[in-house]
């Protein structure tokens, strides 16, 4: 739970909670403009509520780039929901049967009042309860279990998989975290963690699919690149559907040829982007895929064509 004055005096949702609710609030405030809040605040908008995201930074979906983040909140706006950023500083308060959310940030205060409020600001392992100071397991000051490349802790004999690690947090992490394990242990190989590519979506409609490093991390390492861009309005299958918000990004290495990173905000983007991740894994150059002929009409039909298009990231 945050640390937001007055908290502890008024009923609020976690992601836990939120799914338990049989009855449509009237206006639901979502604290946390990531996954989890972005998510839900979609899915209560569809169903007819109200519904307003606080969020401190100046962005929704703070790791990504800026476009994606516009991008991202332009589908939000589109659908009705009230989107408040900047907020550094917020108090919480019952006004009788509601709840009222104070901000105050760089352009002055603002009083938000709502019927319901869920709290979606991230989460921390349960690992406080499960004696790891008398085992010589070692965790960091949010509490994750600290490991190394093979997810080995401290502690000889003892690995730490899943959300318990911080080493992504996901499904389909966690899940790999098991293979690494297993695979070392049972059939002496040495796989790590770094040879995870990141991947993830944001399961809003549209969704974004996302691999590799943002055009941010790839300024930060000092690498020239290349970057290619289209809006999905040029999507075939986008048109056909009538969805055609959002947008395909690509960044490549423009020594290595090889794919730095890629972003699809829009239909059928939490699948395309698996045809870019297969061919980072595989370290093979960009003009793989560029060469490669796609079906039409899909989503993935149109990365050659961005892929034959790029030009020097600014």
């Amino acid at each position: 739970m945050p640390p937001i004055p007055g908290i502890d005096q008024v009923p609020y949702l976690t992601n836990s909670s939120v799914m338990d609710v049989d009855f449509l609030p009237e206006h639901l405030i979502v604290v946390g403009g990531s996954y989890i809040g972005l998510e839900f605040a979609q899915i209560y908008r569809r169903f007819g509520a109200e519904v307003t995201v606080i969020e401190k930074f100046p962005q929704l979906t703070g790791r990504e780039d800026e476009d994606v983040s516009q991008g991202v909140r332009d589908i939000l706006l589109n659908e009705g929901v009230n989107v408040e950023l900047g907020a550094e500083c917020m108090t919480v308060e019952k006004r009788g049967k509601r709840v009222a959310v104070r901000l105050d940030r760089a352009g002055g205060s603002r009083e938000i009042v709502g019927s319901h409020l869920l709290l979606a600001v991230g989460r921390v392992p349960n690992t406080d309860d499960l004696g790891l100071d008398k085992a010589g397991v070692k965790t960091d000051a949010r509490g994750y279990i600290v490991v190394d490349e093979e997810l080995r802790t401290s502690v000889p004999g003892v690995w730490a998989i899943g959300d318990c690690n911080g080493h992504g947090a996901f499904t389909h992490t966690s899940y790999n975290d098991y293979e690494i394990v297993a695979d070392n242990l049972l059939n002496g190989h040495r796989r790590t963690v770094s040879d995870r590519i990141t991947a993830y979506g944001l399961f809003i409609d549209p969704p974004l699919g996302r691999a590799g490093m943002t055009e941010t991390k790839i300024r930060q390492s000092g690498r020239k690149a290349l970057t290619g861009k289209r809006p999905m309005t040029r999507v075939g299958r986008a048109v056909e559907k009538g969805e055609t918000q959002g947008f395909m990004k690509i960044t490549v290495d423009a020594e290595t040829k090889q794919i730095l990173g890629a972003a699809i905000l829009g239909v059928g983007g939490d699948e395309a982007i698996h045809s870019i991740l297969d061919v980072m894994y595989a370290k093979a150059p960009y003009t793989v895929l560029q060469r490669s002929v796609n079906i039409h009409p899909t989503v993935s039909e149109l990365i050659p064509t961005i892929l034959g298009e790029l030009k020097p990231m600014d």
